[in-house]
C-alpha cells in the first residue's frame, strides 16, 4: 500500500490535460510513442479526438520506479461536475493544470476547492510553456495569488513536447500521500465510472477503499445503494486496455465486469460490497438530468433508425434519461434528459455520426415544479404538461448559483449580463493588490435561472468579455416563478406544437420573434392569415400574413364604375367565406423555423 498512489488531473478544456495523459502513459511504457496512428490515448472517442474534450473518463494503472499510480481521469465540462466530484473521491492527490497561454478559468477554481474539501494534496503544473508570446511569470504569479501556492511548489511543463513529464511523476510519488484503507474491513469499494461493453456487459471503475476482491465462480456482490447483487464475470486493472486479474487490493483501482445489460444499476458514486449489510462510502448523488430536449429524425420513417441508435447509446451513458414522445406534426420522437447544454450537444453529435441519423431537435427546456391548489406536486417539461392556470396554487423552477472569473474591466458588462438574466447578486471578489499583478481578477457571484444560463448564457458571456470570462455554476434550491403558457393561434385555432413555456416578463419578446418567423415561412394563402400570441384569452402580440391579391377588374376595358365595385364586393365575400371555412398549410420548414428562433 506505501507504493501505491491514486491521483487525478485537474484542468479546464483545452488546458492539455489528455495529452499530458499520454506522456505519462508514454514515460511508463504504458504506450508507444512510434505508434502516432493514436493520439490522446485517453480519449477514446472520435468527438473527444476532435474537440479536445474529455467527455468519457478513463482510468490507466501505470508502473514508475517501483510504485503503482493509478491516474483515475476525469471530464473536462462543468456539466459533469458530479462525476469530477466522485473521480476526486477516489484519489489521495490532483495535479492542477492551467493553461500558460489562458490562465485561470472559474471551473478550476471551482474544481479545485472540491478537491481541497475532500483534502487531496494539490500539484500545480504550468502547461503549454512551449508557447510563444506567453508570460510565465505572469501566469506564476496568478496561481501564487489566486490559489494560495508557492512559487517552489509550480511545476513548468509542456505535454506536447515532454518537457516536465518525468518530474510531473517524481513529484506525484514525492507529494501525494500513500492511501491508508483497511485490509480486514469488510469490502467497500466506489463505482467512479460505468460503461457498456459488447462482451462484458456494463463494466464498474472502482476504488477499492477497505478490504479486497477476488474473482471467484458464483461469487455475488451487492450494489449498496440500489440494493441489487450481480455476480462478476471478470475483474482486473486497465492499462489502459483490459488485464484481468485474480484479485484487486485494497486501495487499488480497478474494473469490474459485471455482464449485466442495464448500466442504469451501476451509477457513479455507488458503493460495491460482498455483504448487503454494510454500510455505504458517503457523497452519493442520483444523477439528475438539468436539461431536457426532444429528438425527432427529420424524416419520420427513419424513427426506427433513432430508436436504436439512442438505445445503444443510452447503455453507456447512465445519466441520459429517455422517454418516447409524439408530436402531430413532426411525428414520433423521444424526450431525453441531459446533464447540461454540452451534454445535449454532445448526444445529438454521436447520434448523427456514428449513427447516422438526421435529426430535429427542439429548442432546451428545464423542469419545472407545480403545486396545484389540491396539494399535488407535479413535473412540467412542455407546454402540453402544462395544469390549467385556475389549479395551480405554485409554480417554481431550478436556479443555479454562477461563479464568473474575469479580468476587472469586464466587471460592469458581465453584471449587466447577469441582471438581464434575472439575476440576483451575491458576491464579488477582488484577487491581488500587488503592483507586480498586471492584470486584476475578479471572481463575481451569482444567483440565475437555469433557463436563463441553458438559452445562450455562455456565448454571450464570451462575446462581451473577448473570451476572457469563464464560468461554472452549481444547482441550488428551487424559487417561485411566475410561468405561463404562451399558446401560438394562427386564424383563431391554437396550435399545441407550437405553444411553450415563458416567465410572463418574457413572454412577449419570446412570441414576437415566434410569429415573424411563422409569417417568413407560411406562404400567402387566398385569404388573410392572423397569427396571434396569447396568455389564456388574452392576445399579446399579432402578425397578419396578407391575402394573395388577384385583379379580378383586369378583364373589363370600360363600362360603368359600378360594374368594377360588384366585382369586388363578390371578391370580398368570396374571401370572407373561405377564410371562416379554409384551412391554414404550415409547412415543417416552419416548425422547425421556430425551434430555431
Amino acid at each position: 500500500m506505501q507504493s501505491i498512489r491514486n491521483f487525478s488531473i485537474i484542468a479546464h478544456i483545452d488546458h492539455g490535460k489528455s495529452t499530458l495523459s499520454d506522456r505519462l502513459l508514454e514515460i511508463t511504457g504504458r504506450k508507444d510513442p512510434r505508434k502516432t496512428d493514436i493520439s490522446r490515448l485517453t480519449d477514446m472517442l472520435e468527438l473527444e479526438q476532435e474537440k479536445g474534450i474529455t467527455i468519457k473518463l478513463q482510468a490507466v494503472r501505470m508502473l514508475f520506479k517501483d510504485h503503482i499510480l493509478n491516474l483515475i481521469d476525469t471530464p473536462g465540462h462543468v456539466d459533469f461536475a458530479y462525476e469530477v466530484s466522485r473521480s476526486l473521491a477516489a484519489c489521495e492527490g490532483a495535479l492542477l493544470l492551467v493553461d500558460a497561454s489562458q490562465g485561470i478559468q472559474a471551473q478550476t477554481l471551482s474544481t479545485t476547492q472540491k478537491a481541497q474539501n475532500l483534502g487531496l494534496k494539490i500539484i500545480p503544473v504550468l502547461n503549454k510553456i512551449d508557447l510563444p508570446n506567453i508570460d510565465i511569470a505572469q501566469r506564476t504569479q496568478e496561481l501564487v495569488q489566486i490559489m494560495g501556492f508557492s512559487e517552489d511548489e509550480i511545476i513548468l511543463a509542456s505535454a506536447k513536447t515532454g518537457q516536465g513529464a518525468q518530474e510531473i511523476l517524481d513529484a506525484i510519488i514525492e507529494r501525494i500521500p500513500a492511501p491508508t484503507g483497511n485490509p480486514t474491513a469488510p469490502l467497500k469499494a466506489l463505482i467512479f465510472d460505468s460503461f457498456y461493453n459488447e462482451h462484458k456487459g456494463v463494466v464498474a471503475s472502482i476504488r477499492v477503499f477497505s478490504g479486497s476482491i477476488s474473482y471467484k465462480a458464483n461469487s455475488t456482490f451487492h450494489l449498496l445503494r440500489h440494493h441489487s447483487s450481480f455476480s462478476p464475470k471478470e475483474i482486473g486493472y486497465f492499462t489502459p486496455s483490459f488485464e484481468p486479474s485474480a484479485s484487486i487490493a485494497t486501495d487499488e483501482v480497478g474494473y469490474i465486469a459485471t455482464g449485466v445489460k442495464d448500466i442504469r444499476l451501476f451509477t457513479v458514486g455507488d458503493t460495491v460490497s460482498d455483504k448487503p449489510d454494510t454500510d455505504p462510502l458517503p457523497g452519493y448523488q442520483t444523477p439528475k438530468p438539468n436539461v431536457f430536449a426532444t429528438i425527432f429524425p427529420v424524416d419520420p420513417d427513419e424513427f426506427k433508425e433513432l430508436s436504436e441508435a439512442i438505445t445503444k447509446l443510452s447503455l453507456n451513458d447512465a445519466s441520459l434519461s429517455i422517454s418516447q414522445q409524439r408530436s402531430p406534426v413532426l411525428g414520433a420522437g423521444y424526450r431525453c434528459g441531459f446533464l447540461g447544454t454540452l451534454h445535449m450537444e454532445i448526444i445529438q453529435e454521436r447520434l448523427e455520426r456514428e449513427y447516422n441519423v438526421s435529426l430535429v431537435v427542439t429548442a432546451p427546456s428545464v423542469e419545472y415544479e407545480v403545486t396545484k391548489t389540491n396539494g399535488e406536486a407535479v413535473s412540467v417539461h412542455n407546454a402540453s404538461e402544462f395544469p390549467d392556470p385556475s389549479s395551480i396554487s405554485e409554480v417554481r423552477e431550478p436556479w443555479v448559483d454562477v461563479d464568473i472569473l474575469t479580468p476587472q474591466k469586464y466587471i460592469g458588462s458581465i453584471m449587466d449580463l447577469c441582471q438581464q438574466s434575472r439575476g440576483v447578486y451575491l458576491d464579488t471578489t477582488y484577487f491581488s493588490h500587488t503592483e507586480s499583478f498586471a492584470i486584476q481578477y475578479v471572481l463575481i457571484k451569482y444567483s440565475i435561472p437555469l433557463m436563463a444560463l441553458v438559452t445562450r448564457f455562455f456565448d454571450h458571456l464570451k462575446s462581451i468579455s473577448s473570451g476572457y470570462a469563464s464560468l461554472d455554476y452549481q444547482p441550488s434550491p428551487y424559487k417561485p416563478a411566475d410561468l405561463v403558457k404562451v399558446s401560438i393561434l394562427i386564424n383563431s385555432e391554437e396550435v399545441p406544437s407550437l405553444s411553450f413555456l415563458e416567465i410572463r416578463s418574457h413572454a412577449e419578446d419570446r412570441s414576437r420573434n415566434i410569429l415573424k418567423t411563422l409569417k417568413e415561412e407560411i406562404p400567402r394563402h387566398q385569404f388573410k392569415i392572423a397569427l396571434q400570441a396569447a396568455i389564456g384569452g388574452k392576445i399579446i402580440c399579432r402578425e397578419d400574413i396578407s391575402a394573395m391579391r388577384k385583379d379580378v377588374t383586369a378583364k373589363l376595358y370600360g363600362g360603368d364604375v359600378t360594374r368594377k365595385r360588384k366585382l369586388l364586393e363578390k371578391q370580398k365575400k368570396g374571401k370572407k367565406r373561405l377564410r371562416e371555412i379554409g384551412g391554414v398549410n404550415i409547412p415543417q420548414k416552419a416548425f422547425l423555423a421556430t425551434l430555431q428562433a
